[in-house]
């Protein structure tokens, strides 16, 4: 079989596999000739489920690309076939060779896309397939099965994707692996001539594939003759509308559109090939589809990572959407709207979240009784108020800047502003839906431009520059917005790394800078032509408005979608809790918070700091902001409270004063100490300082104050105490297993230690583009929409919740699970320590605790070497801790994420430890 080199003119029938292909069972190969006397190769586990007496519920029929052939789907068709034997759904899984590829027929005929859609249809007319039936596609299999799907809506309960793509935009060219490809004499040289295009295809796996495997992707193409089909298949790529195959390619990309049963695309973003633009057009056409990007997976995703159960997560839905089909419909007709969430595995029994959760006093989350009042209301009603609305401390109102005093934009200029952008970007093309990437700096212009973009239904996207360049780029990629505004910085990053959208400046450029950077639009001239244009319907309460990407100091940032509701929901429950009122005024040193001044109706203040560091602030700009807004609520994060902390004694007496009228003092974004807390109210006597606890995604889940703080220091619980859920808020915690696994059913009960569980009116709608971590968030929850937070702690009698750390950075010990935090606020008690870690070393299960400490300032300005701690140092740890420590490490300074300088990086710092107490290079973590 491995020396056939049959010429391409003589028909070759189909083929089995032989035996010994690694992950292949060979028993799973069949052939099959169709009414047309074309013999098929393809990939059957019926046979098996048969003899097991397993009855199928329905089929999965897998079309392969180019140039892979039926083996891409090996692990499917065994997974589904140990899946029934385990007692899940039997699904049967075809996985067929198209016709001039894999092990089938060689006719030495040109197969135009048309004719392989009808290929398709003559194989399963002769496997005699019913319904119900699963598409699956990957590569150009993806646009074949398509095809199939839309001719055989009587057949169709479900379409499922991997890399693929129906539709090729006019104004953007086809990927340059296949422009080469297609290229002259290369074409025939590279896909049949050699083996150039399959060689290309198979180095792009993630990681790279065994050397058997590769061997048996090459196998049906061993010989140029065997090569035809790849030949073939590049060639009838329609790269533009003169194509032959364009026609039918516009079909489909309109038939898909159309189909309304459950869909799931499963993606690999380093893709060469199909990138995220693909992705985008696919969820414009199956709105309703569940999206998943595998982070670290490229095109040959299926090789790449673990993707059958997100397939099996998927298949479902299918059933309960086929089972609640009537009589007559179809995939285009029928009943099953579109899927808006993920599949909820079997939910265990709970005591009633009413009675069970720990509740703040406000309004139940799913109250439909409070009537939705759009985030833009109170800019509305003070359109005609001439008093401040926002101020930016980073613009002088003087020609020479001398005096320093900021840029002040009124209620009414604000209104007006933001009118004018709204209407401006509607005439430009922005829609609701539409994602808009705003990479601007706080102030009066990133102010207006969200609050323009949410009142036309356009979607924003915010991604906090101290992710980094790498972070950037995988959340503008991932979020795929349609237009980028942006500063010059922005813009050249956008050009230089290739982000995705219409570029629109929010700064005035030359004109050779706006050729270079690839600008289409400045935000001044946009502003100019929505002047006196009609807006269009304001969105509602259900549609997106915001994607917003997480620091990523827990594993890559991840984008957060909100609705119009969880927005406005936020804003009420900030306003009530913290008694915002329309003289109350913000200073916002906290990105999250920036741009809820206009919403709560009281004016708003950005301190002078670079907002990727909060680092950067100090206690003057933070008493420049005070004193040129008047304000009495400061919103900081506590990497900019230890700045401000240590710069205060540049402060004079107007300082002071202008600090001393400050009513709430808010410290948010991560835990801080009661110690640091209270050295920042000492700046602030007047204020009552608050450190809310909250995340990406649900910003204000638990509150608490300086004083709640040291009243709880008395108590004899582990971690920091974060007080009790406010604005409707609701918390559960979820008890870790031995393995350190939060399987517990979720309750309020006291004193366990587990995951924590939120549920609130403003929590996020979903994760953007990444199901499978919904899925995961909504594990095993109570009824209602519930958030798994990823930390954990307990609930103490008193219905306060105590954070103990991250479910990521639990130790598996031997004596069960060991959260860290409670163990380093003991380390952190030694004089000499600054700052602690505790993580663990070993295998999982048997984990050895191991302190990583920071010292304080000696005095010498030497910073501490990296490695084990002295004796003395040592020792003292060991005696405070509470529980065995296999070693003391020391550190100069912690590994902390980029965005909030706060967090420490325990993972990085476990594997660092690991390397040093092996005998490795011990470096700087």
């Amino acid at each position: 079989m491995a020396t056939r080199t049959v010429p391409s003119t003589t028909p070759r029938p189909a083929d089995t596999v032989p035996p010994g292909l690694p992950g292949l069972d060979a028993r799973h190969s069949h052939v099959l000739t169709d009414a047309r006397g074309a013999s098929w190769h393809y990939l059957d586990n019926g046979p098996e489920l048969a003899a097991g007496g397993h009855e199928p519920v329905g089929t999965v029929l897998a079309v392969h690309g180019n140039p892979t052939w039926s083996y891409l789907w090996r692990r499917l068709v065994a997974d589904a076939l140990d899946a029934a034997g385990a007692g899940a759904p039997a699904w049967r899984v075809v996985a067929v060779d198209q016709l001039e590829m894999g092990l089938s027929q060689r006719t030495g005929e040109h197969r135009p896309l048309a004719r392989r859609v009808a290929d398709l249809g003559a194989f399963t007319d002769a496997l005699g397939l019913a319904g119900p039936v699963v598409t699956l596609g990957h590569d150009w299999g993806g646009v074949v099965s398509l095809g199939w799907a839309v001719d055989h809506p009587d057949l169709l309960a479900g379409v499922a994707l991997l890399n693929t793509a129906v539709h090729q935009p006019d104004d953007a060219p086809v990927p340059a692996p296949l422009r080469l490809a297609l290229a002259g004499p290369v074409h025939r040289l590279g896909t049949r001539t050699t083996r150039a295009f399959l060689e290309t295809t198979l180095s792009l796996a993630r990681p790279r594939l065994a050397a058997d495997v590769a061997a048996a992707y090459r196998l049906p193409y061993l010989s140029a003759d065997e090569r035809d089909g790849i030949e073939g298949f590049v060639a009838d790529i329609p790269v533009d509308g003169a194509h032959p195959s364009a026609p039918e390619l516009d079909r489909i990309a309109a038939g898909v559109a159309r189909l309304t049963v459950p869909a799931v695309l499963l993606w690999g973003p380093h893709d060469p090939i199909f990138s995220d633009r693909y992705l985008d057009d696919l969820v414009r056409r199956l709105p309703h589809a569940h999206v998943h990007r595998f982070a670290d997976a490229g095109h040959l995703i299926a090789e790449d990572v673990d993707w059958t159960p997100a397939l099996f997560r998927f298949l479902p839905e299918v059933l309960s959407a086929e089972g609640s089909a009537t009589p007559g419909t179809d995939a285009f007709t029928g009943p099953r709207g579109p899927s808006t969430s993920g599949i909820r595995p079997s939910v265990p029994e709970v005591p009633d979240p009413s009675a069970s959760s720990i509740t703040s006093p406000s309004a139940s989350p799913d109250d439909s009784a409070t009537p939705f009042v759009p985030l833009w209301a109170a800019l509305d009603a003070r359109a005609d108020d001439d008093a401040p609305a926002v101020l930016d401390m980073t613009t002088s109102t003087t020609a020479d800047g001398a005096d320093g005093r900021p840029f002040t934009a009124s209620w009414r200029a604000l209104a007006r502003q933001v009118r004018r952008i709204a209407a401006g970007l509607h005439e430009i093309g922005v829609r609701r839906g539409d994602r808009v990437s705003l990479l601007v700096e706080p102030g009066p212009t990133l102010t207006a431009l969200v609050y323009a973009c949410l009142r036309i239904g356009a979607v924003v996207v915010v991604a906090d520059a101290g992710l980094g360049v790498r972070g950037l780029t995988r959340a503008q990629r991932g979020a795929w917005p349609r237009f980028v505004v942006a500063q010059r910085k922005g813009l050249a990053a956008a050009r230089a790394l290739g982000w995705p959208g219409v570029r629109i400046s929010a700064e005035p450029l030359a004109p050779s800078v706006r050729r270079a950077l690839g600008v289409t639009h400045e935000l001044v001239d946009v502003a100019r032509a929505g002047e006196g244009r009609p807006l269009p319907p304001e969105p509602g309460p259900q549609d997106e408005a915001a994607v917003l990407f997480t620091s990523g100091s827990t594993g890559p940032a991840k984008g957060v979608v909100y609705r119009h509701a969880e927005l406005s929901a936020l804003r009420d429950a900030l306003a009530a809790h913290f008694d915002v009122r329309p003289e109350t005024g913000l200073v916002t040193g906290f990105a999250p918070f920036a741009l809820l001044g206009p919403a709560l109706g009281t004016r708003s203040v950005t301190p002078v700091m670079d907002v990727s560091s909060p680092a950067t602030l100090t206690a003057r700009a933070v008493a420049d902001a005070v004193r040129a807004s008047d304000a009495r609520i400061v919103f900081l994060s506590p990497a900019a409270i230890l700045n401000v902390v240590a710069t205060a004694d540049v402060l004079d007496a107007g300082d002071r004063e202008a600090l001393a009228r400050v009513q709430t003092f808010l410290s948010t974004g991560a835990p801080i100490s009661a110690e640091l807390l209270g050295s920042a109210a000492e700046l602030m006597p007047s204020a009552t300082p608050h450190t809310p606890y909250g995340m990406t995604e649900c910003l204000l889940v638990t509150d608490i104050t300086l004083d709640g703080i040291r009243e709880a220091a008395g108590a004899p619980d582990a971690g920091v105490c974060v007080g009790r859920p406010v604005g409707g808020g609701e918390v559960l915690v979820s008890a870790l297993d031995d393995d350190g696994a939060a399987t517990g059913a979720p309750s309020g009960a006291p004193g366990v230690l587990g995951e924590v569980l939120v549920r609130a009116g403003h929590l996020k709608e979903r994760y953007d583009r990444l199901w499978l971590t919904d899925v995961e968030a909504e594990r095993d929850t109570p009824p209602g929409r519930w958030h798994r937070t990823g930390d954990v702690g307990h609930l103490d009698d008193r219905g306060r919740l105590w954070i103990e750390g991250r479910l990521a950075h639990v130790l598996r010990t031997a004596d069960g699970p060991l959260a860290p935090v409670g163990t380093e606020q003991h380390v952190e008690r030694v004089p000499e320590v600054r700052r602690a870690a505790v993580v663990g070393v070993g295998p999982a299960g048997v984990h050895q605790a191991v302190a990583v400490v920071e010292t304080v300032d000696d005095g010498t300005g030497r910073a501490r070497r990296p490695g084990l701690a002295p004796d003395e140092l040592a020792a003292d740890v060991r005696a405070a801790s509470p529980v065995p420590l296999a070693a003391v490490l020391v550190v100069p300074r912690m590994p902390t994420d980029v965005r909030h300088n706060s967090k420490i990086d325990r993972t990085r710092l476990a594997s660092w430890a690991d390397r040093v107490l092996t005998g490795g290079r011990v470096g700087h973590p």
